[in-house]
């Protein structure tokens, strides 16, 4: 995609209007002219600039698209990889893009081969769709850039597409990354307008500006398995694909679902466990009343067999 600017309009030197009222114009009285000069002068300034970016082009009018698909299938599938697990993340606070064009100033050289990031992060100006990325329309350039290196493109994306970030772009963080080399690896801050290393500490590079780290992840990821570039925190969790995170949401459910059974069954053989005890209880119980009829009907024959002996005794004439 190249990006190419042209101004639909300039406005001729000759044509600024000149100021309506002049000092003499105005109470002075109250207002020391240096004042009113400095007011006027930056009020003017804001008109001419607002004038200015009105009269050039929009999203809408500057081509968002070359129809030049990324090097390869694996460059298609990494910038996939770092926008669409980002973009739940980020949400509304900012804009992710990939693959797109960036327009950043209406002096762009017409023949100028430049190609929007592989992938660019901006914060502050929500998450909604556009088609490209007008920095005089959005009021701002991106902070976070990500270059994906190929054998074509690698040379370009460490000098002259490094050298825009930096100076025209003024990108506050720059990083490239090469899918088929992850050794080739590089993070840059700017400071000072100058590009400085980031240092690579723990197999990855902070971003300041979205308080993330890029790390390297050797795992498969579209039936290909290699090592990846991907977002983290900074206590080292993935930020996950919205497809990882329905599988997550899933997992959690299955296994709340699991824990509701566990303890459904827990419960059941806790009533089951009652039922037996309670049962085994009405068996002791009727077990002792069996106990206490059998003992009354033993106390009862006594007293019979007893009462039988006393008679017999009374008829021999011997008093008990």
């Amino acid at each position: 995609m190249s990006l190419q600017v042209e101004q639909k309009q300039t406005v001729a030197p000759n044509k600024i209007p000149l100021l309506k009222k002049s000092p003499a114009s105005i109470d002075q009285s109250n207002e020391p002219i240096s004042e009113w000069a400095q007011i006027s002068l930056e009020t003017r300034f804001m008109e001419l600039f607002h004038n200015a970016v009105a009269l050039l082009p929009t999203q809408d009018d500057l081509p968002d698209g070359d129809g030049v698909p990324m090097e390869t299938e694996r460059h298609k599938k990494q910038m996939d990889l770092l926008v669409d697990s980002l973009e739940p993340w980020l949400g509304k606070r900012g804009y992710v893009g990939g693959n797109m064009f960036v327009y950043f100033s209406p002096n762009q050289l017409k023949n100028e081969e430049f190609k929007g990031p592989d992938v660019f992060v901006t914060l502050g100006l929500g998450n909604k769709e556009r088609k490209s990325w007008v920095v005089w329309e959005e009021g701002k350039s991106p902070d976070v850039v990500i270059e994906l290196l190929s054998e074509s493109t690698a040379k370009k994306d460490k000098t002259i597409k490094k050298d825009v970030y930096q100076n025209q772009l003024k990108v506050a963080e720059y990083f490239w990354f090469d899918p088929f080399n992850p050794d080739d690896f590089q993070g840059f801050e700017l400071s000072r307008g100058v590009y400085k290393e980031l240092p690579f500490l723990n197999d990855s590079f902070l971003s300041q500006q979205l308080g993330l780290k890029l790390i390297r992840w050797r795992k498969l990821y579209k039936n290909v398995e290699t090592t990846w570039l991907r977002w983290a925190t900074l206590d080292g969790e993935l930020l996950l694909l919205p497809a990882e995170i329905e599988a997550q949401r899933a997992d959690t459910e299955a296994q709340r679902a699991d824990a509701e059974a566990q303890r459904a069954d827990l419960e059941r053989q806790q009533k089951e466990q009652a039922l037996q005890r309670a049962d085994a209880e009405a068996q002791r119980a009727d077990l002792e009343r069996q106990q206490k009829e059998q003992a009354l009907q033993r106390a009862d024959a006594e007293a019979q067999r007893a009462e039988r002996l006393a008679q017999i005794l009374r008829e021999q004439g011997i008093n008990i």
